[in-house]
């Protein structure tokens, strides 16, 4: 079977070249931002505008990533890091969805849990993290609720505010064939809120983090948090900034993939 070539105008065409252009100019003028302040900071720091003990700078951390690097320390305290923070917004997404199903299912549970949704929502999670480091105990299950605990709330709110926004008559094409709530639920609300469920797993990435971090602050022996907290007692501020480095490097590739996931379902559904 041929494949009909699509002929585009010149004008159109002209609009496509433009378009690659300006792409190609926004990239590089986050290259040039990202590499004009790397150079500023290097600068300031052998000038002796900024103290190089307290503010570090490039050339410290890339000798100390490579220290790190050789003896594995930095791969270890990544990978911990890593692991909480993927296990808690994955947990995060699915008991926040979960919750969003049995409140739409149960409008009973939904107006008795409303006003106390809310106040979860509004208070500082963190000022919980200590209660529940002596509640569960110095160990990888404090970190991991205190990272759960951080999204699972705004991810059910996210989630069931997508439900209730659904249209209405596809609900009601499904009831006039005899469909039941489960229909509904597995035909109708799953599908039209999966781009609502990826935009909570864009958010649960930064909270997640968050969460991570101030678990291993306080209980961790290992982790960028730890790292962070142990370097700054000892004056290694070079691991400070290092761990910070990472820890962005970390946010922007767990953001990456789920853009990927995104991109993928539209595409599929196309």
């Amino acid at each position: 079977m041929k494949v009909k070539a699509i002929n585009y105008s010149k004008d159109h065409l002209k609009y496509l070249s433009a378009i690659k252009r300006r792409e190609k100019i926004i990239k590089a003028s986050q290259i040039f931002i990202l590499v004009s302040f790397l150079l500023l900071w290097e600068m300031a720091a052998n000038f002796g505008w900024i103290d190089a003990f307290i503010f570090s700078q490039p050339s410290k951390i890339l000798k100390t990533l490579w220290e790190m690097a050789l003896d594995g320390s930095i791969f270890l305290h990544t990978g911990i890091s890593l692991f909480e923070t993927v296990a808690g917004f994955l947990l995060s997404t699915l008991l926040g969805t979960s919750i969003a199903v049995l409140l739409w299912w149960n409008n009973f549970i939904l107006r008795v849990t409303d006003p106390y949704l809310v106040i979860l929502n509004s208070l500082p999670k963190t000022a919980l993290a200590p209660i529940l480091i002596v509640w569960m105990g110095n160990n990888m299950k404090s970190i991991l609720f205190t990272a759960v605990l951080m999204s699972i709330v705004v991810t059910a709110l996210t989630v069931l505010n997508g439900f209730q926004e659904v249209d209405q008559d596809k609900i009601k094409l499904i009831e006039s064939f005899g469909g039941n709530k489960k229909d509904v639920l597995i035909k109708v609300m799953i599908p039209a809120n999966v781009p609502t469920i990826i935009n909570a797993l864009k958010v649960n990435v930064g909270l997640s983090l968050v969460g991570v971090m101030v678990g291993e602050f306080l209980v961790a022996k290992a982790g960028l948090g730890y790292l962070i907290i142990y370097g700054s007692q000892i004056f290694k501020l070079d691991w400070v900034m290092l761990s910070i480095v990472v820890l962005a490097f970390l946010a922007a590739l767990l953001y990456k993939m789920v853009l990927i996931l995104e991109r993928r379902f539209l595409k599929w559904r196309e």
